[in-house]
């Protein structure tokens, strides 16, 4: 090998290792240290060495050499980011999938509950309660609050209210209608019991199937009933 290579070697060597030492040094935030300064004055020394027209040629390969070193570090710093990004990413979603399972339990519970309060509802009859001779609007009142869902109560009451006033024998003497909803003809609530005539309860199972059954609820009826003044 000959004096020119081996000192172009040199050089190239000398100041990549400088230039990896101020990478690693900037990277942990440490201050160049005495060698940088020998490894730069060795440089300057042997650079001097080299005939004039090899010099440039030696400059290049140095500064090549540099230039890697900072596209590795560049890269590891890269990857690095990506890695704590796809974590950062990967922990969110984890969150958001255990809260939407979390949103979707408590929503089949609650939907359960009411399910089964519905169910609880409707499967009240005229055998739920005592039979009396006659009953107050109070007590048909009361009645209904256990077989009509909280939410759907005013609007079955405002029906109520318009078509009866909560007289369970109220008769309409030009059509004939009966009952708590003015049923026409009267005699269809028995599909309900056959003593819909004097059972408030057997009128009030009628009138709410019928409601749930044409209109969805009876505040879709009570809508309905707003707009036409019947039902």
């Amino acid at each position: 090998m000959s004096r020119i290579s081996v000192r172009g070697f040199a050089v190239a060597s000398a100041t990549a290792v400088t230039a990896v030492g101020s990478v690693v040094g900037v990277a942990s935030g440490s201050t160049a240290q005495p060698n940088d300064a020998e490894a730069t004055a060795a440089d300057s020394t042997l650079l001097a060495d080299i005939p004039a027209g090899q010099q440039a040629q030696v400059q290049t390969a140095s500064l090549t050499q540099q230039a890697n070193v900072q596209a590795i570090a560049a890269d590891a710093s890269a990857k690095k980011d990506a890695e704590e990004a796809a974590r950062k990413a990967a922990a969110e979603s984890a969150i958001a999938k255990k809260e939407a399972a979390e949103k979707a339990a408590e929503e089949a519970a609650k939907e359960r509950a009411e399910a089964k309060a519905a169910a609880s509802r409707s499967s009240a009859s005229s055998a739920d309660f005592p039979v009396q001779s006659s009953y107050s609007v109070a007590q048909i009142q009361a009645m209904a609050r256990q077989m009509v869902a909280s939410d759907q109560f005013q609007c079955f009451s405002n029906i109520v209210d318009h078509e009866s006033s909560w007289n369970y024998q109220a008769v309409n003497p030009s059509s004939g209608a009966y009952g708590l909803f003015q049923a026409l003809p009267a005699g269809k609530m028995e599909s309900a019991g056959s003593d819909w005539r004097t059972n408030p309860a057997t009128q009030i199972k009628w009138g709410l199937n019928y409601m749930n059954d044409r209109y969805g609820s009876p505040c879709g009826a009570w809508s309905f009933w707003q707009a036409h003044n019947w039902y």
